[in-house]
């Protein structure tokens, strides 16, 4: 008994650890000889080396059918330490009120999987962001999602009725004002107000604005994605920009153009700006400006060597950045995304209150103004 236990302890152990770093259990290979046997295992080996007393149980010195390592001993412990873990999240809450945050996304089985989490104040006067629970819903409809928050909050001994906030992201089966998620909580508790994230909110607003806009919607659709989508597509013509921008970096090095200092000249890349990523079309203005030179370079280059089509889109390419046309709407796009870009990084600081952050809207609004009326 006290061997089976170590035993235990042991395999316990090495689970907790791989749960809270967020690590798979399982390699594709286990066996004695193979050199990459999953981290469980891995794990498990190296704190029996170091522990004498976890060394003479586990393992050969286990008996056959009880070393504790199999996959369903392991989903079993993993139970048991989520049990664990929203025992201790409900005692924090000691039954009071809180918020619900909920998405849902497919996993890659292709199967719809909607995440809970709440939103709540302990014990202590800390405001706590904890996961409850990640539940399957076979559609993403109003109804369904509604019935599967009910159902996880029901598990645990909880209901609407104690809910205070609710927040979703932009997609109208969650937001609409008639049969979305929101209004559906609503009916049942009309305390729980709904809370945009307001960061997110702006960066939405900003790319359904400039979509509408004939010059910003050709910066981003006719140039921007076209060249990211040709420099980035290829490993050898991200290597092409690399080479380029090394060069430039060293010769204004030796120039004294630049200073050289721990996290200064940083390699900048062309990533692809999300609409729901803050700040991302405003990084890549103001990179796709910084490589302009080595960016031409490198397409010059690709042309060189490259076949016939790869070398014509190359120069079309050239044409569009060489352009006033692009020139001009990129700058303006840095001026404008400057300033809202300052907003979206305050309200995503997690001290910002509501006064603050409402001054803070009419301060861009007025510097957006401003820049319209004598920029």
């Amino acid at each position: 008994m006290s061997a089976y236990r170590t035993r235990l302890e042991a395999s316990v152990e090495t689970i907790r650890w791989l749960l809270l770093q967020g690590l798979p259990f399982r390699g594709h290979d286990e066996k004695e000889s193979s050199l990459s046997r999953g981290n469980f295992v891995s794990l498990l080996t190296l704190l029996s080396q170091h522990d004498p007393e976890y060394s003479k149980v586990v393992f050969k010195l286990a008996p056959g059918n009880c070393q504790l390592t199999s996959p369903v001993v392991q989903k079993d412990i993993i139970n048991a330490c989520a049990k664990e873990t929203t025992k201790a999240i409900l005692e924090d809450m000691n039954g009071g009120f809180f918020a619900i945050l909920a998405d849902e996304s497919a996993d890659i089985s292709d199967k719809e999987q909607m995440a809970l989490c709440l939103r709540y104040v302990n014990k202590k006067g800390e405001v706590c962001e904890r996961l409850l629970g990640v539940v399957h819903v076979p559609n993403t409809t109003s109804l369904t999602l509604k019935s599967g928050i009910e159902s996880l909050l029901m598990e645990h001994s909880l209901t609407f009725s104690q809910v205070r906030g609710q927040g979703y992201d932009g997609a109208s089966n969650v937001q609409g004002s008639i049969n979305g998620l929101k209004a559906l909580i609503l009916e049942e508790c009309p305390q729980a107000y709904f809370v945009h994230c307001f960061a997110h909110q702006l960066q939405l607003t900003q790319v359904a604005l400039a979509k509408k806009n004939s010059d910003c919607g050709w910066l981003f659709v006719d140039v921007l994605a076209p060249l990211l989508n040709f420099v980035g597509g290829s490993p050898k013509r991200k290597e092409f920009l690399r080479e380029k921008q090394a060069q430039r970096v060293v010769e204004a090095l030796s120039s004294g153009e630049l200073e050289s200092g721990t996290g200064l000249n940083q390699e900048r890349g062309l990533g692809r700006p999300c609409d729901t990523r803050w700040g991302s079309h405003f990084k890549i203005i103001l990179n796709v400006l910084d490589l302009f030179p080595s960016i031409l370079e490198s397409l010059d280059k690709i042309g060189e060597v490259s076949n016939a089509i790869d070398s014509n889109k190359a120069q079309a390419l050239t044409h569009l950045l060489m352009s006033f046309d692009f020139v001009f709407v990129a700058h303006l796009m840095v001026s404008i995304f400057g300033i809202t870009n300052a907003l979206n990084v305050a309200l995503q600081k997690r001290d910002q209150d509501i006064v603050n952050a409402m001054a803070m809207v009419d301060v861009t609004k007025i510097n957006l103004q401003k820049m319209r009326d004598e920029g």
